[in-house]
């Protein structure tokens, strides 16, 4: 491996892991937020994310590769679920966040992946194995445990998790870069967002005109969109998705950190329903693992 490689890869690395550690930490910025609902939040992050998006891909040369996204009914349709998706999944995040629930919050981000294994299994007709079973069936024992000994069905967990499966299945299908993707999703929702803004503010609901604070952490909402997911860009494109998929696990376990360190509700029960998912989501690491030696090995041959 030459050392320019060596070093792109160490690049990649350090931007993956970046960015899944700003949305790892994600929650405490959140948290100045509560002055506001989690609907005005979110449109502010619309509203802010959007010229963010579009000098990205200014500056990267690529805005002629959005406006091509107009010749493409089928993208378009997609890309318009998928805002209505991520929108959900948005709000649902920051509800669970400003209502003292990021462990909730943390739970569905480690379910995810599993039941992304589960949607590529039964709709994209991919390979299971032995691993993957044991990891779908502890993550449906740990929600199991949460219902049956908790006494709590997670369904901002379960929100989460659905929702975001269902948003990368959709993107894959779209086949779009994550910023031109990113762009029209905000895009869609821009115009509700400018409206809902302006009777929020007339109503005497909003908060953006209380104080220059305020603003400037509304504002900020942009960034934490945006900002992320160019670094995790930068990781996809020069690290293999094994590698990304294992990432992706520090982002839910910074979320569980700050749910235990804010003194959230976490007993016995609670302890189970995590040692179950957690243990799903070791399978799920190994059986990533083995795949990529696999892999590596069948290229190296070649």
């Amino acid at each position: 491996m030459s050392t320019d490689t060596t070093t792109d890869m160490r690049r990649a690395l350090a931007a993956g892991m970046t960015g899944y550690l700003i949305w790892g930490i994600s929650p405490l910025y959140f948290q100045t937020l509560g002055f506001a609902s989690a609907v005005e939040i979110i449109l502010h992050r619309v509203i802010w994310a959007v010229p963010l998006l579009m000098a990205s891909l200014a500056l990267s040369g690529k805005l002629r590769a959005a406006l091509g996204v107009l010749a493409d009914r089928r993208t378009l349709l997609t890309l318009l679920a998928t805002s209505v998706l991520i929108s959900i999944n948005w709000w649902g995040f920051v509800f669970a966040v400003n209502t003292g629930h990021v462990l909730q919050a943390s739970l569905g981000y480690y379910i995810n992946p599993l039941m992304s294994v589960a949607v590529g299994v039964i709709i994209l007709r991919e390979p299971l194995g032995p691993w993957r079973i044991a990891a779908i069936a502890l993550a449906a024992l740990g929600v199991a445990n949460q219902i049956i000994t908790v006494g709590q069905v997670p369904w901002i967990s379960l929100m989460l998790a659905t929702t975001f499966t269902a948003y990368g299945y959709l993107r894959k299908v779209a086949a779009v870069d994550g910023r031109v993707g990113l762009l029209w999703e905000t895009l869609f929702i821009l115009p509700f967002a400018i409206v809902g803004l302006g009777w929020l503010q007339a109503s005497g609901g909003g908060h953006f005109f209380e104080t220059p604070l305020q603003a400037g952490l509304l504002m900020a909402s942009g960034l934490i969109t945006v900002v992320p997911l160019l670094l995790y860009t930068i990781g996809v494109r020069g690290l293999r998705l094994s590698t990304m998929g294992l990432l992706q696990f520090t982002a839910p376990s910074i979320q569980f950190a700050i749910g235990i360190m804010s003194g959230e509700t976490f007993e016995t029960g609670h302890m189970i329903t995590f040692a179950l998912i957690w243990s799903g989501v070791a399978c799920f690491a190994w059986s990533q693992m083995r795949r990529d030696r696999k892999l590596a090995a069948v290229e190296d041959a070649g």
